[in-house]
């Protein structure tokens, strides 16, 4: 089989807002990419920003999107502390707190913000199961 990636492309208003919330206020490492589009790599996925009109031209949709989009990122930390500290970098950066970072009913520890654009981000640590890198396994 040969090598695949997944990447999640987010329309943003602003995209050199969005570019330095990414890069600067939570440390996205960012690729070199054309003007008009940021790519940055995660582990196992890439991270993608395109403005909002045009990424919604390009998949032929309104760009007129309200409310709950029923999704939401996830990312993945070792620790608790590491989920404060990411929830606490991001709203630092602009984004807007959600739910406060606090203990889930399924045994780990999460919180939510969403980004400039609206875009809802779950920061969590899972004790049971390490979704990381494999070089990363505890």
């Amino acid at each position: 089989m040969k090598p695949r990636i997944s990447m999640v492309t987010l329309g943003v208003r602003d995209l050199e807002a969005s570019i330095n919330f990414y890069e600067k206020g939570l440390g996205f490492p960012r690729m070199e990419s054309e003007p008009g589009v940021a790519f940055f790599t995660l582990n196992g996925t890439w991270l993608g920003l395109y403005g909002r009109e045009a990424l919604a031209e390009d998949a032929t949709v309104s760009p007129e999107g309200k409310g709950f989009r029923a999704f939401s990122l996830a990312h993945n930390v070792a620790s608790e502390e590491e989920v404060d500290e990411v929830v606490s970098q991001a709203v630092a950066a602009g984004a807007t707190l959600v739910k406060k970072p606090q203990k889930v009913f399924w045994g780990g520890y999460s919180g939510y913000f969403q980004d400039p654009d609206g875009h809802l981000w779950e920061v969590a640590h899972n004790p049971f199961f390490w979704i990381g890198p494999r070089d990363n396994i505890r």
